[in-house]
Formats: structure tokens, sequence, C-alpha cells
């Protein structure tokens, strides 16, 4: 599972696009910055392998066990 932080979240994509699940769309609320940020459309997809995090620019993105 990961948490998306919108506060750092700039919207650049960077996690949807690298996401081996394509679990990832950028969602249409803005951020409190003013950015579009992305959301987790499938959460029982995502595998925890953290590309996602790794790929964020802003370190916005934490990825928890499902447990």
């Amino acid at each position: 599972m990961i948490t998306i932080n919108s506060l750092y979240c700039k919207g650049c994509g960077y996690c949807i696009a690298f996401c081996p699940k394509h679990i990832l769309e950028m969602g249409k609320e803005r951020s409190v910055r003013g950015f579009f940020y992305p959301v987790q459309i499938d959460e029982s997809a995502c595998n925890g392998c953290g590309i996602c995090a790794l790929m964020c620019p802003e370190a916005a993105i934490e990825v928890a066990d499902k447990k």
C-alpha cells in the first residue's frame, strides 16, 4: 500500500509512468498548493515494490506492507 503526501507532491507523474502494475493515475483534486496529485486506483494490485517512491523527486510517497 502506498501513501502520497499531497503537501509535497508537485504532480510530475513519474510515479504513474514508472509503476509496473499501472495502479496510479492523476487525481482530479488539487492539493492546497494547487497541484493535481496521483491516486492509487487498485490497492489490492500493489505489490509494494517501491518504484513509485524511488522515482518521486519530492519524496512524497511512502510504501507500507499490506499487513
